[in-house]
């Protein structure tokens, strides 16, 4: 399959151009080669996953994590990312974590480019939801300064989203899921704010991309796992 053929599907889905002006999306590698025979998806390119393509025989690299910085020797293989514009996306990777979770039937409208909502129309205990959330993130961290026993409206956001906790307050939410928090943000929270884990909020859209690509091209995950272990 042409690799032009690839990005152009994932780019229907989540165009580039509503991606953040910092952000790095597109190419970080465009070979003179343009036929690909097997894709390796992963979260992150790292030189672990570079070496697991190279392994593998792997023609390109989609992941959603973008370089900033390409290493010299990674110019022998392509290299495409999707992110904040997939973040955005409908479907994409927020999108994906309420479907996975079984909540998308609770889904409200919310004008927010990052932020989903879902509304369960009445109150559930903080254990109950605490539960469901640990189908996909068994380690979670919770930050609830104000001794919240209940909710009803919760707004997600993939990845590292603490920076929307005031939106997703000002929206209605008296909880906010997300993949990254830091230690003086949660101490200021006066909402409920979920930390699943980046890796564990995110990994979730890979199968997404591989059915956006379909059929014609090989496609296999990366090994990866959260750099971050319980003791």
């Amino acid at each position: 399959m042409n690799k032009y053929t690839i990005t152009t599907k994932i780019e229907n889905f989540a165009p580039p151009e509503t991606a953040e002006a910092w952000d790095a999306s597109g190419f970080a590698v465009e070979t003179s080669t343009n036929e690909v025979h097997k894709i390796m998806l992963c979260l992150t390119p790292t030189q672990d996953v570079v070496n697991q393509a190279r392994n593998q025989n792997c023609d390109m690299i989609i992941s959603h994590h973008p370089l900033f910085f390409v290493p010299l020797d990674w110019a022998d293989i392509d290299i495409y990312s999707a992110h904040t514009n997939l973040d955005k996306a409908q479907g994409g990777t927020t999108d994906t974590i309420i479907q996975t979770l079984g909540l998308e039937k609770y889904s409200v409208d919310c004008a927010h480019e990052f932020l989903r909502m879902i509304d369960f129309g009445k109150q559930v205990q903080i254990e109950d939801f605490s539960s469901i959330l640990a189908q996909i993130s068994p380690n979670a961290r919770i930050i609830n300064n104000k001794g919240i026993k209940s909710v009803q409206r919760v707004a997600f956001c993939a990845g590292s989203g603490s920076e929307f906790i005031n939106d997703a307050k000002k929206l209605g939410a008296n909880v906010l899921v997300t993949g990254d928090l830091k230690f003086h943000t949660a101490l200021e929270a006066e909402i409920v704010v979920y930390d699943i884990g980046h890796f564990e909020a995110e990994i979730l859209i890979l199968p997404v991309i591989k059915n956006l690509i379909g059929k014609g091209v090989e496609i296999v995950y990366a090994q990866e796992k959260s750099p971050f272990e319980q003791i």
